[in-house]
């Protein structure tokens, strides 16, 4: 049998091309298989490389956490800092004032609390197992009629559930540190790094960023301006807020006639820089420490002075006193401090929303070529440089 004339074998062979479809056609695909399948390598190559960097920082951690908490001692000092600055104090006497008058504080607020629980445990001691007798016996006569054996049981799993979560918050992957040594180091290279923050952020700012092209530094530059405005802002308004919490808080125990009211108020200002989470968690001490002290009745006052504290700061001061420049919703805080104690424990907690609040800041910056807009197109200036009065940049 004869071939085919090539002519009539042309037109097979494109008659069968053009009955045969591609895989990569809309219609074997669909568009939005495909749209997902985009989407969803990209994310995964996302969350590999936040999955290094998370990793990085756990292998880091002596390093980062001196880190963090260096940023955020030099963002709650900044307002003072930069005021002498502006009127015209030696910067190393702005320095030098900056960092004894944080020691002096912080030094100070733990001597009242450990002097006052030195004073008042004897008596705390003797109220508060007095108290659990009590309410064992009432356990034992009352409508539930427990039996002794029931109540210790009970108690042993409470104790062996409340300290695994201890152990959990406390041995985070983010723990500073579980030795005398590591505490001390840490220290150290937060004072250390504070320093040269406040001696010389802007020179840091500037060879930060040159590490990126040329090209993209005016935009670093300004995101990273507005993430320190955040920062600053953040740190402010928590500082405020933990002062007024502590003071409303720890003058109701007084008057209250709770004991150790300067510890409660001195935990509630500490608990106050982890939003929501650490203001449930210092306002149930206060009302477990009335409870177990003075009885149910003064608890319950107890209880409504943390109340009416916790709906102001919530209601009221977060709201003013923040306004927009830290847009990180409510639900957001709550997610992201419980996944920063999950990740980290307390630092972990204490970092998450600072994080959260500029990442998204410096994301929104660059998603609206915000640097564009405004002109930043100078070299990248020195953060805190700036605040110096022009006369003493030219003697420099």
């Amino acid at each position: 049998m004869s071939d085919p004339a090539p002519e009539s074998r042309g037109s097979f062979f494109d008659a069968l091309r053009r009955r045969t479809v591609s895989i990569d056609t809309p219609e074997v695909v669909p568009n939005g298989l495909r749209i997902a399948t985009a989407y969803a390598w990209r994310f995964l190559v996302l969350a590999a490389a936040i999955g290094v960097v998370i990793w990085l920082v756990i292998q880091l951690k002596l390093l980062v956490i001196p880190l963090l908490i260096a940023i955020l001692i030099a963002a709650l000092t900044w307002p003072a800092f930069s005021a002498m600055l502006r009127h015209r104090w030696p910067r190393w006497l702005a320095i030098v004032i900056t960092v004894l008058g944080t020691i002096a504080i912080v030094g100070g607020l733990m001597w009242l609390a450990v002097w006052q629980i030195t004073r008042e445990w004897g008596s705390v001691r003797d109220r508060t197992v007095a108290s659990a007798g009590q309410f064992r016996q009432f356990l034992i006569d009352g409508p539930l009629h427990l039996t002794g054996t029931q109540i210790d049981d009970g108690l042993s799993q409470g104790l062996e559930f409340a300290q695994q979560q201890a152990e959990v918050l406390l041995s985070g992957a983010l723990a500073v540190g579980s030795t005398v040594g590591h505490v001390a180091t840490g220290l150290l290279l937060t004072l250390f790094i504070l320093l040269c923050i406040l001696a010389d952020g802007g020179g840091i700012w500037r060879w930060t960023t040159r590490l990126f092209p040329k090209a993209a530094r005016p935009a670093v530059d300004g995101a990273g301006r507005a993430g320190w405005r955040t920062v600053v802002t953040y740190a402010r308004t928590q500082l405020l807020v933990a002062t007024i919490d502590a003071v409303g808080i720890g003058v109701g125990a007084f008057f209250l006639g709770v004991p150790l009211a300067i510890p409660i108020a001195v935990l509630v200002f500490l608990g106050a820089f982890v939003p929501f989470v650490g203001a449930v968690v210092t306002g149930a001490v206060a009302v477990f420490i009335a409870l177990v002290y003075n009885g149910p009745w003064i608890a319950l006052w107890m209880l409504i002075v943390v109340l009416a504290v916790q709906q102001i700061e919530s209601h009221i001061l977060q709201p003013i006193l923040m306004g927009s420049a830290v847009k990180v919703h409510p639900l957001a805080v709550v997610l992201v401090v419980a996944g920063g104690a999950m990740v980290g424990g307390i630092p972990g907690a204490l970092f998450a929303v600072p994080l959260a609040a500029f990442v998204n800041v410096v994301a929104v910056y660059l998603s609206s070529h915000a640097w564009k807009s405004t002109g930043e197109s100078s070299p990248p200036a020195n953060l805190i440089w700036s605040t110096v009065p022009r006369k003493e940049r030219k003697k420099a």
